[in-house]
């Protein structure tokens, strides 16, 4: 079995840091899903695929695979860069711009 240790990144939508704190362990899928003629669906034998645990820390998940005996790979998280200067929109309209506004 392998798994994968990763602290999630924020979606598009998120402009604060909800769902990041954790580190989860995810189970890496050991067969391709297969696509039922009936109904069109996806399915797979695979159990383990659907298993996710949540850690506090990145060392307690890492403990636990490595008490389990789980082959695993750490994903470090991207950290996003600071603003430099917040602007306000009124800014794109100032005077003393240093480029010309233009449309």
């Amino acid at each position: 079995m392998r798994a994968r240790i990763y602290q999630p990144a924020r979606n598009a939508m998120q402009s604060g840091n909800a769902k990041t704190r954790f580190w989860y362990l995810d189970y890496v899928a050991a067969d391709a899903r297969e696509i039922d003629p009936l109904m069109g669906w996806t399915s797979s034998n695979d159990t383990q695929a659907q298993v996710r645990l949540r850690f506090e820390t990145r060392e307690a998940a890492e403990a636990y695979a490595k008490e389990k005996g789980i082959d695993y790979v750490v994903t470090e998280p991207h950290k996003r860069a600071p603003n430099v200067r917040a602007r306000g929109y009124g800014e794109n309209f100032a005077t003393d711009r240093r480029a010309n506004w233009t449309h």
